[in-house]
């Protein structure tokens, strides 16, 4: 059990609404406000930003909206007696790596997409929406599970469309800003950190079970729950800073071959990496260029935008590791308890305790200066894992390879797609996340 508590949440501030887990709101409702959602997020932008592809991992935000209408109209609509669809070769256009439904369009040339246009695309949204309506009048449990996997699959496009742009509008010139607001410019005001420790024992992690719907939903990859053995270990109790990723710069950490996975070292050398992406050296100071624009590198806010490469370096500079992905759970899940203990015996309001719910605020979308946290663990099935069958078997399962599991939650991702068990998975080189470190011994 851990010895401390860790600190009080951390603000967050929007007017975006978002859907609620807690059962109150009809499928129906969630649906809308998913939708809406992806929409306001491209509301900040003109036609032209929506259909830029900046490089071959990222997609246009026109293609993420039309994607997710995809999905609905495969996986829900297409066969239904009366439907039509929209346009035929959209199946093919927007189509991300469904092979069971057909061949994709190729990822990497996704920009070339002039066409269809921005408005045709959001022609395409209302039409498979009022479709979708009439669908979730009377929706069977089939159609709710799929429903459900829909709207947090587009939860995960609206990360990607902040992601996206983000990087997309870094390689101008101009600087150009997404939208002010606190909750993209990294912000933090981070105390002294402290270790928190876990005794070693049998711990149950993963998602309790296979629900996919409502507040219990969680993808396949999280199941099923089960049991491991954990060896005492201490974690700390916030991530690393921008102030302390100085540090590691300024001691030649960038050059320091004894520091770096092999892997690591050629891909810094091939790539020439000197500090977080994003990051610039400007005097005495260094800047970085976030959705807000271009500011000064916050020293309290949580590093962001580093690889698995950079975390796993900085820990050994540090003396310390990444906590595998079981650590992680096993620390979270116990100090939240921990604190809904602690107030329930005080008889206080319940505060958020442990590290997802230090991202949960009540109706805000997003999160002040939260990034995605790295695990030391390679992302590889749990025991007893199955993909489902069909095309949505998939989703997950064919990309545990060569990828590194990442847990939490960052600014970008909506609070009520924030759980314990979520397992997010990226390459070790990948940097254009919002991707931080916490640190484990």
């Amino acid at each position: 059990m851990p010895t401390q508590a860790t600190a009080s949440p951390a603000s967050a501030k929007s007017n975006a609404s978002g859907p609620s887990q807690s059962g109150d709101a009809s499928l129906a409702d969630r649906y809308q406000c998913v939708r809406q959602f992806s929409e306001q997020l491209a509301e900040p932008l003109s036609p032209e930003d929506c259909g830029i592809q900046s490089m071959p991992d990222a997609s246009p935000v026109k293609w993420h909206l039309a994607h997710t209408t995809w999905f609905f109209e495969t996986f829900l609509l297409k066969d239904r007696p009366g439907y039509e669809r929209f346009d035929d070769r959209f199946t093919h256009l927007f189509n991300s790596y469904y092979n069971a439904v057909g061949e994709q369009f190729t990822r990497s040339q996704r920009g070339v997409l002039s066409r269809p246009s921005f408005d045709e695309m959001q022609a395409y949204r209302r039409h498979v929406d009022q479709h979708m309506a009439t669908l979730l009048d009377s929706p069977d449990e089939q159609i709710a599970r799929i429903v459900e996997i829909g709207l947090h699959h587009e939860q995960q496009h609206q990360e990607l469309i902040l992601t996206d742009i983000k990087h997309a509008l870094s390689q101008s010139p101009l600087r150009p800003v997404y939208q002010a607001g606190e909750f993209v410019t990294a912000a933090g005001n981070a105390s002294d950190g402290d270790w928190l420790e876990f005794d070693e024992g049998v711990y149950e992690i993963g998602h309790p079970s296979s629900d996919q719907v409502g507040e219990g939903f969680a993808f396949d990859n999280e199941s099923p729950r089960h049991r491991v053995f954990v060896d005492a270990f201490q974690i700390a109790d916030r991530p690393v800073t921008c102030g302390e990723y100085c540090r590691f710069i300024e001691d030649g950490g960038y050059q320091r071959p004894e520091l770096w996975l092999s892997l690591g070292w050629a891909t810094v050398s091939e790539h020439g990496w000197q500090a977080p992406y994003y990051w610039r050296a400007e005097s005495d100071s260094w800047r970085q260029f976030t959705l807000a624009g271009d500011v000064e590198v916050n020293p309290a806010a949580p590093v962001c935008h580093v690889s698995y490469f950079e975390a796993d370096a900085y820990a050994r500079w540090a003396g310390a590791r990444l906590p595998t992905e079981a650590e992680w759970e096993v620390a979270e899940r116990e100090v939240a308890a921990q604190e809904v203990a602690s107030t329930a015996s005080t008889g206080g309001l319940p505060s958020a305790g442990g590290f997802v719910d230090q991202l949960l605020a009540a109706g805000a979308a997003v999160h002040p200066g939260r990034t995605w946290e790295w695990t030391a663990s390679p992302y590889t099935a749990y025991p007893g894992y199955q993909a489902p069958d069909g095309a949505l078997g998939e989703y997950n399962g064919k990309f545990m390879c060569n990828q590194f599991v990442l847990r939490g939650g960052s600014c970008a991702t909506h609070s009520s797609h924030i759980r314990s068990t979520y397992r997010n998975f990226f390459p070790p080189e990948a940097r254009w996340q919002f991707t931080g470190i916490r640190l484990c011994r």
